[in-house]
């Protein structure tokens, strides 16, 4: 009984890290082989994001969401408000504080970016035989929500571990 459990212990770790690899060469195809060099570095891109996609926040709660200082994050949200694409707005909820907002020209580079990449992976997956390419879609359907939470769950674990309020929490 114990071999058995001892067993299905070991399949259950070879299998965490045959998804680790699986999604570190997905990140690797995407960082190393999609990202456009001339446009916004990774880090850019991500604040863009969570500002898009969770509104105004603080600087401190970027920084951790981001998993750098807030020095750090202060003098990249001075860049990105110096090419207009981020703005600050007062925090209604602290006046002596500040919220990050993203702009209209914010949004741009970030759809442009998703754009090329995902045209790009669609021009590398007409290299995919047929067969490949349905068992990819399959894979997808199945494998993008869990995904997804993992994402949720990462950014919650982050922002719990620095010690702010996650970011979907941070604006009620």
């Amino acid at each position: 009984m114990w071999y058995m459990w001892g067993m299905e212990q070991s399949s259950r770790v070879a299998s965490r890290e045959d998804i680790a690899e699986g999604l570190e060469q997905a990140a690797i195809l995407v960082v190393r082989h999609l990202s456009d060099r001339a446009a916004l570095n990774l880090t850019a891109s991500m604040v863009l994001d969570t500002l898009n996609r969770e509104g105004p926040v603080r600087v401190t709660t970027l920084a951790a969401a981001a998993g750098i200082g807030q020095p750090s994050m202060t003098e990249l949200v001075q860049r990105l408000e110096r090419q207009r694409l981020v703005t600050r707005v007062d925090d209604p909820e602290d006046g002596r504080a500040a919220l990050v907002t993203i702009t209209d020209a914010g949004r741009a580079p970030l759809d442009d970016q998703r754009r090329d990449r995902r045209d790009q992976l669609a021009e590398l997956l007409t290299a995919l035989p047929a067969e490949d390419e349905a068992t990819l879609t399959l894979a997808m359907h199945v494998a993008l929500p869990i995904i997804r939470r993992l994402i949720d769950d990462a950014q919650q674990f982050r922002t719990r571990t620095d010690g702010d309020a996650p970011i979907s929490q941070s604006r009620t």
